[in-house]
C-alpha cells in the first residue's frame, strides 16, 4: 500500500533525481579545473550530501569560475553572504577531495 502523499523527506535534494540532475549539470564549469574537481567530488560524494551540503555547493556553483577556485585552492575565504558554516565544511572536503 503505497500512498503519494508529500512529506518532508520527498522535498529534500536527493529524493529528487531532477534536482540530483540539475545539480550536476551546475557544477559543469568553464573552467577546466574547476570541472574536473567538482565531477570528480559529486562522483565520490553525491549520495550522501545533505541538504544543507547541496545548499552550501549551490551557493559556490552561482559565483564565476575564477572566484570559485580561489576558494576551492584556499587562496582566498568565504566572505559576505558565503561566510556560513556550512558553506566553510563544504569547502574543507572540496579541498581534501
Amino acid at each position: 500500500m503505497s500512498e503519494n502523499t508529500p512529506n518532508e523527506t520527498s522535498r529534500t535534494h536527493q529524493a529528487d533525481p531532477a534536482n540530483r540532475a540539475r545539480l550536476r549539470w551546475r557544477a559543469r564549469r568553464g573552467l577546466l579545473e574547476n570541472d574536473l574537481i567538482l565531477t570528480r567530488f559529486l562522483d565520490a560524494h553525491e549520495t550522501e550530501l545533505t541538504d544543507e551540503e547541496v545548499d552550501a555547493l549551490t551557493r559556490l556553483l552561482d559565483l564565476s569560475d575564477n572566484a570559485l577556485m580561489d576558494l576551492v585552492l584556499a587562496r582566498s575565504e568565504p566572505q559576505g553572504e558565503l561566510d556560513l558554516p556550512h558553506v566553510h565544511a563544504l569547502l574543507g572536503r572540496l579541498r581534501r577531495a
